[in-house]
């Protein structure tokens, strides 16, 4: 957290639909950097040690995708909290890191801001499963 303010990495490849995130993190009272894909946002991870959580599309260019991002992220930043979200696809619960959620795309502002809250009061062994 900076300043008592949790922070919140967006990661989606779409312009509109990552600053509609951007905003919906900043509605919620955190605050939020960006990233276009995976790579940036792993840059992003190694320049800054105050990432609370990371709210990450499934879908993106680069060397991986949200699926790959996410467990990348919880072997190399464990405290890191992991919210996932997708239109294409249902995963299963398997399929990402233990402590992390899932949304299916479109999802309701109300529904994310929820998760965030809960993701961010959590130990990420607290609970493995997958929202929607």
């Amino acid at each position: 957290m900076k300043n008592g303010k949790a922070v919140v990495l967006v990661v989606e490849d779409t312009a509109v639909i990552r600053m509609g995130a951007v905003d919906l993190v900043q509605s919620a009272g955190y605050e939020a950097l960006e990233a276009r894909d995976a790579d940036e946002a792993i840059r992003i991870l190694e320049e800054r040690d105050d990432i609370d959580l990371v709210f990450t599309d499934v879908q993106m260019p680069g060397t991986m995708d949200g699926i790959k991002l996410s467990h990348y992220i919880r072997d190399r930043w464990p405290p890191v909290k992991l919210l996932v979200a997708s239109g294409m696809a249902i995963l299963e619960e398997s399929s990402l890191p233990i402590g992390s959620l899932f949304s299916s795309k479109p999802y309701s502002d109300h529904e994310i801001i929820a998760m965030m809250a809960r993701l961010l009061a959590s130990d990420n062994r607290s609970f493995a499963e997958v929202g929607g």
